[in-house]
Order: structure tokens, then sequence, then C-alpha cells
């Protein structure tokens, strides 16, 4: 299994489908990085030599995307400060509901979770 910037990607995929596991990087990405690299993209990643590898390291940060680690917190920070500032799209991730105007009353199970079941309790010597 090769290990490109700290991810370690799927050796028997293709390097083309292999990249994508790099967070920050899709498929149009891959395509252009392994197109800046010289690298055949159905090559599958565990037959990279390191000189392609080194290649494909270089395209990735010449290209200057934030990936991983980088990424992932400014993402956070973006969601910190919808927050901070109450916005409405703050409030609703604060409170763990659809942010983009979904409807609620019957849908957003992903979102809101399981149903939590609210009803009468009986008592146990009444029938």
């Amino acid at each position: 299994m090769p290990r490109l910037l700290g991810v370690d990607i799927p050796g028997d995929k293709r390097i083309e489908a292999s990249l994508p596991y790099i967070y920050g990087i899709g498929p149009t990405w891959s395509k252009r990085i392994l197109e800046r690299a010289g690298v055949d993209p159905n090559i599958r990643a565990n037959k990279l030599t390191p000189q392609q590898m080194t290649d494909i390291i270089a395209a990735i940060q010449d290209s200057k995307l934030p990936i991983e680690g980088d990424l992932r917190r400014e993402h956070q920070a973006n969601l910190k400060r919808l927050q901070a500032i109450n916005s409405y799209r703050g409030l609703r991730h604060r409170r763990s509901l659809p942010v983009r105007g979904q409807r609620t009353s019957t849908n957003a199970r992903t979102r809101k979770g399981p149903r939590k079941t609210v009803g009468v309790q009986r008592a146990k010597d009444k029938k």
C-alpha cells in the first residue's frame, strides 16, 4: 500500500482512482496532477516507481491545493466563524439541523439522527 503525503492509498487500484483517497483531491484534480507529473493514469498505485511518486508529490505541492489537515482546519474554522457571528447557517450547524433549506418535518434523518419517540407512559397496575 503506497503512502503519499502521509496517506495510505490503495495499491490495487489505478493511480487516477487512488489519488482521491487524499482529502482535498477529487477526480478532476487527480487527472490534472497526473498530467503535470507526466505519469500514466492507468498504472496501478503499487507499480509506481520512486521517481514517479516524487513527481506526483511535487505536482501536488506545486498546485498549492489545501489538502488533508490544512483543509480540515480551514473547514472547521469556517464553521466556527459562522457559529461565532450567530449567522443562520451557524445556528443550524450548532443545532445539528439541515443548513441549506431542506424540510425537517418529515425528512432530515441523517442530520437529526434517529427518531426520539415521545409518548405517554402507562402505569403498570392499570390495564
